[in-house]
């Protein structure tokens, strides 16, 4: 059986439902769905917990982004051991403001910079933790 596709799936703390909020302004993610734990039949689930996110579809631009709450009670650990690299062609200032726009909260790791490799490349984390590459390429001369 071949591979049908690849995504990222970022797991929060009782954080995915703002960050959701977020990557659809910064990014013009689209929310294909949201499930919380409070919509599962027969689930027992703690009322402080029902609202939280059990699994979410994120659309960018015909890409695809999961997240997650993950299960109530449950440590996230934050590490700078993944990114999620996006990679743009034609409107780099599109990416710009989407760079900014991600990055309002959290912080610039590498600014936005014309690399040797002949793309502009910079590492946003938003405010949550999650570290994202942009690498936008350059037009040829």
């Amino acid at each position: 059986m071949a591979m049908s596709g690849l995504n990222p799936y970022l797991n929060f703390e009782g954080t995915a439902e703002k960050a959701i909020a977020h990557y659809e302004r910064a990014l013009g993610a689209k929310a294909e769905m949201v499930m919380r734990f409070g919509d599962v039949q027969g689930m027992d689930t703690a009322p402080e917990h029902k609202n939280l996110v059990m699994h979410a579809t994120l659309v960018i631009e015909g890409n695809k982004i999961m997240v997650s709450d993950g299960h109530p009670g449950s440590k996230v650990i934050v590490g700078d051991s993944v990114h999620v690299a996006l990679h743009f062609s034609g409107d780099l200032e599109d990416m710009a403001r989407k760079f900014a726009a991600l990055a309002e909260g959290g912080e610039v790791a590498q600014p936005l910079v014309d690399t040797f490799w002949g793309a502009k490349f910079g590492i946003v984390v938003d405010p949550f933790g999650i570290r994202w590459m942009f690498n936008g390429e350059l037009p040829k001369a």
